[in-house]
């Protein structure tokens, strides 16, 4: 104090026997620093409570999070408030664990070695337009192509040709073809009534529940590939990541398999 004091060229205390007293230039001070000291005050705070926190990073396929992750969140978030989430879906097709990621769920046909893993859904394609198409399907049957696009997906070029061989059907001639580059475009140009398009059912189920898509034909593709919830071994020891897994799977609608554990 005695260098601040030499420091400003002013006396900050009246130092007394047993107490010290401001000085009025020490009340001054103190008025201008106050707010200072308060704004640090509650910048350790902050750093204190960070440093107490966890974290989880995740890597999920955009469509998939955005359908059947993020609307389901509110819940763990709520069992586990010290617990933040970063989402990254930066990857319509995640096949890899990425080394920055905690958790991931990937697109796949196998899990991949070395993990724990855990499957989760199917891939089943259906397909479906929306309801103003319904009543012409149901007139035209198959020929119902003629008339109406064929909605497809650039990463399932040949999807539309095994659902016809599925139901028994030659592979539509449509009398046009909309391909778009995601799982997203494909729903919402179905459901703005561009055509008809093959949307995965289970990750799709909100938009049935709703009526913004209705199936038709009802035949289901059985694609190759599933859902798979994957970690380290090493990960899957700490609470956070224990955690997020058990939510996951107990799920509604997301009922995990017998757990496939490679680690």
């Amino acid at each position: 104090m005695r260098e601040l004091e030499e420091a400003l060229g002013v006396r900050l205390f009246e130092r007394k026997t047993r107490a010290l007293e401001l000085t009025t230039a020490g009340h001054a001070l103190l008025e201008e620093v106050e707010p200072l000291l308060e704004a640090l005050d509650r910048s350790l705070a902050r750093i204190a409570r960070r440093g107490s926190r966890r974290a989880l990073r995740l890597v999920l396929p955009p469509f998939f999070a955005n359908e059947l992750f993020v609307p389901r969140m509110a819940g763990f978030c709520a069992a586990h408030p010290d617990i933040d989430v970063h989402i990254d879906t930066h990857d319509p097709r995640p096949a890899v664990h990425s080394p920055s990621a905690d958790v991931s769920v990937l697109l796949t046909t196998d899990p991949p070695p070395g993990l724990k893993s855990w499957k989760l859904i199917d891939v089943t394609l259906v397909a479906a337009c929306a309801r103003q198409h319904v009543a012409t399907v149901a007139r035209m049957g198959s020929e119902v192509f003629q008339e109406l696009s064929l909605i497809v997906h650039k990463a399932r070029p040949s999807a539309w040709a095994a659902w016809a061989e599925e139901a028994g059907l030659y592979p539509p001639e449509p009398r046009n073809v909309i391909e778009l580059d995601t799982l997203s475009a494909v729903t919402r140009a179905a459901e703005c009534g561009l055509g008809i398009a093959l949307v995965p059912e289970a990750v799709c189920a909100s938009w049935f529940q709703t009526g913004a898509l209705v199936r038709v034909f009802g035949v289901r593709l059985t694609t190759a590939e599933s859902y798979f919830l994957v970690c380290r071994p090493k990960d899957f020891e700490r609470a956070e990541v224990a955690a997020l897994v058990r939510w996951l799977l107990a799920e509604p609608g997301l009922s995990a398999h017998p757990a496939v554990d490679e680690g």
